[in-house]
């Protein structure tokens, strides 16, 4: 099942619904983080980026560097310390590691424009935080970034409905490039247009 929009938030039990706050699920697993208005430990950088956004895609997320101060950003943002590592996305289906992919981007593109999605061989556990949800969902997907649990999804990954071991997104400013043995799957959302995939 991908769930999106309004199927998606309507099918996540109230109870449940922290899981999709991006603050409550950063604080709840310990990570240094808070809301707009609230100070930083030190002058560093940090991710900035909507508590909550069903639309996905990154949207107006970020990095900034704070001294101290946060009340320059939008009261629905917060901030949270960066993490390093491989971006993963993984599906469980029914708690059991179903569809793992590795997302690689270019140097200095913005935090929602990938360079490619690839199926991998990689086991990460499914998270401990999410084993006594309310609801009954039959598929989980997580976001990890170096082994750090960042996002969680009541849905599959829909990039992957194509029965496909790679997407390679097609950004709206891209010049049209064709690869050999990948087939252009319209799909448009946000600034993409669609993949090419195989």
């Amino acid at each position: 099942m991908y769930l999106q929009d309004d199927s998606e938030w309507n099918h996540i039990h109230p109870n449940d619904l922290w899981v999709y706050n991006k603050l409550i699920l950063s604080r709840v697993l310990g990570y240094t983080c808070g809301p707009t208005g609230t100070t930083v430990p030190k002058p560093d950088f940090y991710i900035v980026r909507p508590c909550m956004n069903l639309l996905g895609m990154g949207r107006f997320a970020r990095i900034e560097l704070i001294h101290k101060y946060t009340e320059r950003f939008h009261p629905s943002e917060f901030w949270c310390e960066i993490f390093e590592g491989d971006h993963i996305s993984i599906d469980y289906h029914n708690k059991k590691q179903n569809l793992t992919v590795l997302g690689t981007r270019e140097d200095g593109s913005g935090l929602y424009k990938w360079s490619k999605w690839e199926k991998i061989e990689y086991k990460i556990e499914f998270p401990s935080i999410l084993n006594n949800l309310v609801g009954n969902y039959e598929w989980i997907n997580c976001e990890f970034i170096g082994n750090n649990l960042i996002e969680v999804h009541f849905r599959r990954n829909p990039d992957f409905r194509f029965g496909n071991s790679e997407a390679i997104p097609v950004w709206n400013s891209d010049d049209q490039v064709n690869y050999e043995g990948y087939q252009f799957i319209s799909d448009q959302d946000y600034l993409r247009k669609g993949f090419w995939v195989k």
